[in-house]
């Protein structure tokens, strides 16, 4: 009865659909979604240990940095010389790059020339390959009549993994594709060329730059498509690259814009990553290559191996009575009888099963229909495969693009080329389908490469010779921007000339240097409650300081944000707003006239409450005295936001505009009064010094042209930011502007700083000290938020000035506070 059933089980699995035998026979390498995505994690987590410096000895996917940092953009021009390394022959071309025309329209026109390889040179001295590298690009300037007279860019694709640390330096990692020169593993390929070059003689040429075919697809593909920054080969060999973050590129320095990546990601599997995915036609395939262990992902992808993983796959169904009855021939049984010409010529629509048949007999079987189709879907299985696991890897780069730019979905052209993609009927289709049902969120586009790493090398040059001439006109436009120490020792002198004028009581001054009649800075006794007013910007603010006694530095402060109106802000002085003249402020009746007797006007208008106005200060005083509540060594307020402003203390003998000028308090005592016995800076053996805080109004510096040698053009200009003026910016652009605004900020607080050099200088100076111990007051958006602003002020002021010590304390509430605690001060020494 048992033998029965055997019989009848091997009857009916010999009459089934031949597919199905095969699909379970083949049950590994058919992947579905969920292991597909699980590839792809994988993937991504051996491109972060490529990138990082602390695991890319270790890794498999050797994420090497290409130095391309930018793909075209459509204005590259030139005419370039290439050189193309990489298969059994190799190329020699002229390409010219015309501005503004893509690919398709003519923009790039190719010359090209194939040499053969002989076979000894792939396993000779490398000198003698690069040799004849050179010897026929002498042969290929002859023939076409290219002159010798002048310099010629040259580019070169080289389809080995280097490690490059230049666009035109590459240190060549290993061999590949049958090539097994000597002597140039770990040396400059470049440098290699060169020297060739050299030894040829007669040829005048200058290699710009050196470039893998992966990137020469991608650049190439990118001439036509701004969106292209992913490059993917799948010919007889596998790799992809794309532009990454330089952020996250360990091994280069920097951190802003992009450079594209080469992944070299055939070398992904072969730190036993992939174990659970190899089947046994893999390792069989590994063990007879010439470098078993490495290369693992593209042996299971690539065309140098698609054809053997069919043959090995045949062969084992034969032998187990699968097919062909059992029979197995010599030619079935040898190495390389089966290509991917064939896996290809299998697979094609109409003729698919014929051509089966065909390279069957060839192999001295006798197949029968099944067996056809059978050996076709086999050839399925192991291309979907290889299609299945490229898509898994450029699903992994495509999702860091788009988690690297914090995107929601993703628009992108991947660059295509090698002789699988291009000749295999139904690879393209489902290698498109299946990156698309993994990436759903993402928009991708897939370009073939027409010549690619011969057109794409010659563009990298263009772009490098683009972006070097881009830096040159940066450079020349920012130039007047970087200011020397010289020129900022100028501007300090400058400043402290306008200092010197301003508080002189006759003759011209840009540096108002005005009095604002606050002789003491606070101590932390001030007790009492005040209220102030806080007017400046579109609102105002209304507040109460309580400043409570027995407790120093302890201060309460409540406030209330009043808008302005705009009508108000525009009318007339007695509607009861005083205003300035800026900052949107037009009120009428204002200007010259008291505004503390406009202020007092407005109040008894009201007829509802009575104050005593003490003190009128502006908000650069106000922070000073803010800070000073904290640090009695604060004596300097300055402001840089909107606007910038300095005050200090100011020793009264020098205030020369005071004289005959002193008025009196609401209370009536004469401020000459005050004066006297007013506590100032104690120097060891000397008696008080009488001061009073100068409002400078530095801003003022440059008003009569002594800063025209430092202004430049775009000083007089306000622009926009580039989306406001519809400008449709690319990452090198916004990299130049970011250039341009640390340029702009950097001179600002350059120029700050060395006005403040001269503050704390002419301070020091006047109390006669070697060094001086000074704390500054400061306040403003631009100090606050600017994230270097604060940075270089302090080290220019330290440069600068260096027999001072300058502390920059921040003023928190300080334009209010520093107003109450003026009146605080004045009130306390009347009691």
């Amino acid at each position: 009865m048992f033998a029965v059933h055997l019989v009848s089980f091997f009857f009916s699995k010999l009459q089934e659909d031949p597919t199905k035998k095969v699909d379970r026979f083949l049950y590994a390498m058919r992947l579905h979604d969920d292991q597909l995505k699980d590839i792809s994690a994988r993937f991504q987590a051996e491109m972060k240990k490529g990138l990082s410096s602390e695991s890319n000895a270790a890794a498999a996917v050797k994420m090497l940095p290409t130095h391309v940092r930018s793909t075209p953009d459509g204005t590259e021009k030139g005419q370039f010389l290439a050189l193309d390394l990489g298969g059994s022959k190799f190329k020699v071309l002229q390409v010219k790059v015309r501005e503004g025309m893509g690919i398709k329209r003519g923009g790039v026109e190719m010359e090209e020339r194939t040499y053969p390889i002989p076979k000894e040179l792939l396993i000779g001295k490398g000198t003698e390959l690069f040799g004849h590298v050179s010897e026929s690009l002498k042969d290929f300037l002859h023939q076409r009549n290219i002159s010798l007279e002048k310099k010629h860019p040259l580019a070169f694709t080289f389809s080995f993994p280097c490690e490059q640390t230049a666009l035109d330096q590459g240190f060549l990692l290993d061999w590949g594709k049958n090539y097994r020169p000597r002597g140039l593993q770990g040396k400059d390929v470049v440098q290699t060329l060169r020297e060739a070059i050299d030894r040829t003689g007669g040829l005048d040429v200058e290699v710009l730059a050196m470039v893998n075919d992966t990137v020469a697809t991608m650049m190439t593909c990118g001439f036509d498509d701004e969106y292209c920054e992913v490059g993917l080969i799948i010919g007889t060999g596998t790799n992809a690259c794309y532009m990454e973050e330089l952020r996250h590129i360990d091994l280069v320095e920097g951190d802003e814009g992009r450079m594209c990546v080469n992944t070299e990601w055939g070398g992904f599997g072969d730190d036993d990553s992939l174990n659970d995915y190899i089947t046994e036609f893999d390792r069989d395939v590994d063990a007879a290559s010439n470098n078993p262990g490495k290369q693992i992902f593209e042996k299971m992808i690539s065309g140098m191996y698609l054809g053997e993983l069919v043959r090995l796959v045949v062969l084992k169904m034969a032998k187990l009575g699968l097919l062909f009855d059992g029979r197995v021939s010599d030619a079935l049984r040898t190495k390389g009888k089966i290509t991917t010409a064939h896996v290809a010529a299998m697979e094609e629509y109409k003729n698919g099963l014929k051509n089966t048949k065909d390279i069957l007999t060839e192999l001295d079987l006798n197949p029968t229909s099944d067996d056809c189709i059978a050996v076709q879907h086999v050839s399925t299985i192991v291309s979907f495969r290889s299609s299945n696991l490229a898509a898994a890897g450029l699903a992994a780069i495509l999702s860091r693009i788009k988690q690297n730019r914090n995107l929601r979905s993703l628009r992108i052209t991947v660059g295509v080329d090698g002789t699988v993609y291009k000749t295999h009927p139904q690879y393209p289709k489902r290698l498109h389908k299946v990156v698309r049902r993994l990436l759903p969120e993402c928009h991708v586009r897939f370009v073939l490469s027409d010549s690619g790493s011969s057109k794409g090398a010659a563009l990298v040059s263009a772009v490098a010779q683009r972006l070097a001439s881009q830096r040159r006109q940066v450079d020349e436009t920012l130039a007047p921007f970087r200011l020397s120490q010289e020129q900022l020792q100028l501007v300090k002198a400058r400043m402290r000339a306008g200092l010197e004028a301003g508080l002189k009581s006759k003759g011209p001054s840009t540096i108002k240097m005005l009095p604002s009649f606050v002789y003491r800075t606070p101590d932390g006794t001030e007790k009492g409650k005040y209220l102030a007013l806080d007017l400046g910007g579109t609102n105002f603010r209304a507040l109460l300081v309580n400043f409570k006694k027995g407790l120093q530095h302890n201060a309460r402060l409540y406030h209330k944000i009043y808008t302005i109106p705009q009508e108000i802000m525009q009318g007339t002085g007695e509607e009861g707003t005083l205003v300035s003249w800026t900052k949107g402020y037009k009120a009428t009746d204002c200007e010259g006239h008291d505004v503390v007797s406009l202020l007092r006007e407005a109040i008894k208008r009201r007829n509802e409450f009575d104050l005593d106005i003490v003190a009128v200060v502006n908000d650069t005083v106000g922070t000073m005295m803010s800070c000073a509540y904290e640090d009695p060594q604060c004596e300097i307020g300055l402001i840089a936001g909107t606007g910038t402003n300095v005050c200090y203390m100011e020793e009264l003998k020098n205030i020369k505009k005071t004289e005959h000028k002193f008025g009196k308090t609401e209370k009536g005592e004469k401020e000459e009064d005050m004066v006297e016995g007013t506590e100032g800076e104690k120097n060891e053996g000397d008696a008080e010094i009488p001061k009073m805080c100068i409002n400078t109004e530095w801003g003022g510096l440059g008003d009569d042209g002594s800063l025209d040698d430092i202004i430049t053009p775009y000083d007089v200009e306000v622009r926009s930011i580039l989306q406001q003026l519809g400008l449709n910016s690319t990452c090198d652009d916004s990299i130049i502007v970011k250039e341009v605004c640390g340029a702009v900020s950097r001179r600002a607080a350059q120029l700050c700083g060395a006005g403040m050099a001269a503050v704390v200088e002419k301070i020091r100076e006047n109390r006669g000290l070697d060094h001086l111990n000074i704390t500054v007051g400061v306040d403003g958006a631009l100090y606050k938020l600017h994230p270097h602003f604060a940075g270089v002020l302090q080290e220019t002021a330290r440069i600068l000035a260096p027999q001072c010590n300058v502390t920059f304390l921040p003023s928190e509430e300080g334009s209010g506070k520093g107003a109450a605690l003026i009146t605080a001060v004045a009130r306390q020494k009347h009691d």
